[in-house]
């Protein structure tokens, strides 16, 4: 499996974004530390999930850093990404393990130990833990955990936590101190006006 790096950054593809410029901004400074994940709207075509994804994996190709789709994993498999990351209401893990094989990169949406322990034994790699905080990004979720149910999840498993939901550089040391090893963005970079910067602040926060 691809090493994982700290910082994961989900792709903001809401009306009026630009994913491809906000993820090239964080790779010239986060570069192999930054696993960037393609998630697109449940609106978008196959074909268009395709193209994003495309060229997103070229600027990670060219960083040393990771490409994972999100819930798409035909794409992840038809690009050539080094995996995929399922949610609740996907694929389950196990299928999900199937359909990539054994080597690619397979993330899991967990929140609590009894599902992360069952994700992981389904074949999950990493489990992305949240939402830690309350988020606008999207909608649906269910109520914040914080960094008591982040610690609660690293306890029960022995793979990768990464931290979702509300991340600020600010909460980072907070996660950390939980046990995450990394955490997942989409507005603290996407919704930045300097996202490059965004970035910076992250990985430093990471690697304090």
């Amino acid at each position: 499996m691809p090493s994982l790096g700290r910082l994961h950054l989900i792709t903001d593809t809401r009306p009026g974004r630009d994913p491809l410029a906000v993820v090239q901004a964080a790779l010239t400074v986060a570069r192999a530390d930054l696993v960037v994940q393609v998630r697109v709207e449940d609106s978008a075509t196959d074909r268009e999930a395709y193209d994003l994804t495309r060229r997103v994996l070229a600027l990670c190709v060219s960083y040393g850093a990771t490409c994972l789709v999100n819930d798409r994993l035909h794409v992840a498999l038809a690009v050539g990404a080094a995996g995929g990351h399922v949610g609740a209401d996907d694929l389950p893990v196990a299928a999900a393990r199937r359909v990539l094989g054994p080597t690619c990169v397979l993330g899991a949406t967990a929140r609590a130990p009894g599902p992360a322990g069952e994700a992981v034994a389904a074949g999950a790699s990493y489990l992305g833990v949240g939402p830690c905080h309350h988020t606008s990004t999207k909608t649906g979720l269910p109520d914040p955990i914080g960094p008591a149910g982040v610690r609660a999840v690293v306890e029960a498993v022995d793979v990768p936590v990464i931290a979702i939901g509300g991340v600020t550089a600010a909460r980072v040391p907070a996660l950390r101190a939980a046990g995450a090893y990394g955490v997942a963005v989409v507005g603290a970079v996407s919704s930045a006006a300097d996202p490059a910067r965004a970035t910076a602040e992250l990985i430093e926060a990471l690697t304090c």
